[in-house]
Order: C-alpha cells, then structure tokens, then sequence
C-alpha cells in the first residue's frame, strides 16, 4: 500500500525528523502535536487546557488538508506533564468533539517536546 506525506502551513512544523502526518490508505497518521502557533512556532498557553486546546486546533489544521474534521479521528493520545491536569484537559478535549468520542489514551511523561504540558496525537480515518 502506498503512502504520502501531510503536510500544511496551517500547523508548526515539526520540531525533529518527521512528518506533521502520514497518509495510508484511507487513514491520516498525525505525528504529536505540541502547542506551538503555526506561525511564530511559539508555545501557547501557561496552563494545560490552553495548550491541550492548541494541539487539538493544531491537529485539525492537518487534517483539513485531507478534508477531513474531528468527527473523522477514531484514536488518540494524550501525553500530560502532570495526570492532575486530566480533568481541565478533559473538559477542553470534549468541546472538539460530537457525542461520538474516538477511542484514547492519556498517559503522564516525565518530560514532552520544549518543556510542553501536553501533547496530542491522532489517527484519522476516511
């Protein structure tokens, strides 16, 4: 199966030796999202919620470009520096989404990308 490689002005460029997303198929592989602003690359937010809602814009910045939305993401994870951040992360996490939640994953790091509070990957599927 062949693949191709996503990649938009709309999201930060990646900050290490990857693609912002790998398309296979029908699926839309989003590398970890930190949240940077695409523009500036700069970090956004002080807090977890902020930064969580950043990663998730910066996610559907990539996704558009394969005209697809949140409805469309069937997994994800969350990387947190701190698990008592879940629950503000949580409430901003579920305002990108319709009833139908994809399935997830949230796990603490000891340490993410530019000393981040969170990051964000996605799986897409057409």
């Amino acid at each position: 199966m062949t693949h191709e490689y996503v990649n938009t002005e709309n999201a930060p460029r990646a900050v290490g030796p990857y693609s912002q997303a790998v398309k296979v198929g029908s699926m839309v592989f989003v590398s970890g999202q930190l949240p940077l602003d695409p523009g500036s690359g700069e970090m956004i937010g002080d807090d977890a919620a902020t930064q969580a809602a950043q990663c998730l814009k910066n996610i559907l910045a990539i996704l558009e470009t394969e005209w697809l939305s949140a409805s469309d993401i069937v997994k994800a994870t969350i990387y947190l520096k701190d698990m008592n951040d879940f629950a503000s992360v949580n409430e901003v996490y579920a305002t990108f989404f319709n009833s139908n939640y994809p399935a997830r994953v949230c796990i603490e790091v000891a340490r993410l990308p530019k000393d981040a509070l969170v990051e964000i990957d996605a799986i897409a599927s057409s």
